[in-house]
């Protein structure tokens, strides 16, 4: 099996394979399988299910142990696929504070930014 990242192993069935994509994809395409469904409202308004998390973002968290709790996204961290909330943090052994690592899958977006053009092109894009 080649080495270098492929575009055409998205489709291969071999789990080996799909793993092999995900972890040697590069950051344009890591960024894209950050995504979280958007709430009632907000798919309503946009006609759309899902978007790519931004920072700065307003979550809910669906699931896990800090299931209703809402927040801004503070961080993402694209190697391990993980969200990182503000105010949504674990104490740990010495007593410091550390941020709790989420899955995008785990959450619901509740508010956008929509600074962004790249952004706003995406959703005037699916509007029309």
């Amino acid at each position: 099996m080649k080495n270098k990242w492929s575009a055409n192993w998205k489709s291969s069935k071999q789990p080996r394979k799909q793993r092999k994509y995900r972890i040697n994809a590069p950051l344009h395409i890591k960024q894209k399988f950050v995504n979280a469904h958007l709430s009632k409202e907000l798919k309503k308004k946009h006609s759309r299910r899902a978007l790519a998390l931004r920072k700065g973002d307003k979550i809910k968290i669906a699931r896990g142990q800090f299931k209703g709790k809402t927040g801004k996204v503070d961080k993402i961290n694209l190697s391990n696929y993980r969200v990182y909330v503000t105010d949504i943090m674990v104490a740990k052994k010495d007593g410091t504070k550390a941020f709790f690592p989420l899955h995008p899958s785990n959450l619901i977006i509740t508010e956008l930014i929509l600074e962004d053009k790249k952004r706003q092109k995406i959703l005037d894009r699916k509007n029309k």
